[in-house]
């Protein structure tokens, strides 16, 4: 999924998105967990740059990777907007290249879920665990199985802005805990609506699994939360947060 279309939407239809609450988990994990005195960290799928423009802000050395040419030309211009260095690369999670020794990587905002091949995610913390330095940490967030078997079984979603309005629908993939987004935008230009549709495909992973692959690529897993606050998960979390640091 490159966003070719959505890409110029995105940042109105993730207005309400708690990157200030990502930002503050960071913190917080690094202020916990840091080895390091450094702060040169990298935001993989970094999407329009929102969460590494507020850390650069901060006075982090931040680097952004996307897949998308068009959300990295929008991060591009909103980070010169910002004042601030944050150098922006196209790359693909999985194969992940030319960053050594950094102090943390982070993925948010369902990054992650949209590899829905088990040897791309293990591949990923791979080539995170090759960037970091020793006792640099790794922090991300996915989708709960909860979420994606229950919350998302044919759930349809809709919203009318006033300049876009989307429909939302769910569809079960085949793979375990998997699903499908159907998504229909209708952009207003002018006095007329203009429709694009996108499709997009999600998958987790039980806890348990999560962990193992982090163990085999060299991490300790140090914490796991849910939905943005301190306490470990329950059976009905939709978010999970996975702190860990390499070995």
């Amino acid at each position: 999924m490159t966003y070719a279309r959505f890409a110029d939407w995105y940042d109105a239809l993730m207005a309400e998105a708690p990157y200030d609450k990502w930002r503050s988990f960071v913190e917080r994990a690094f202020n916990r967990y840091a080895q390091r005195p450094g702060r040169q960290v990298i935001d993989i799928g970094c999407g329009t740059g929102e969460l590494a423009i507020r850390l650069a802000k901060a006075g982090w050395q931040v680097s952004g990777v996307d897949l998308s040419e068009h959300m990295l030309a929008i991060a591009q211009e909103k980070a010169e907007e910002a004042g601030v260095h944050v150098p922006f690369f196209e790359q693909n999670m999985a194969e992940l290249d030319g960053f050594f020794d950094l102090d943390g990587a982070f993925i948010f905002c369902d990054a992650l879920n949209y590899l829905t091949d088990e040897e791309d995610v293990q591949n990923t913390f791979a080539a995170v665990s090759r960037a970091l330095g020793a006792g640099g940490l790794l922090l991300f967030d996915v989708h709960s199985v909860y979420k994606m078997d229950v919350l998302f079984r044919d759930a349809v979603f809709a919203d009318q802005g006033e300049d876009i309005s989307y429909i939302w629908t769910c569809h079960l993939l085949d793979w375990p805990h998997s699903v499908g987004h159907e998504l229909t935008f209708f952009v207003r230009r002018g006095n007329r609506y203009e429709r694009f549709d996108e499709w997009h495909e999600q998958r987790t992973f039980e806890r348990a699994v999560y962990e193992q692959w982090l163990a085999d690529a060299g991490f300790e897993v140090l914490e796991v939360t849910a939905d943005f606050t301190d306490a470990p998960p329950t059976e009905t979390a939709e978010r999970l947060f996975f702190a860990a640091r390499k070995r």
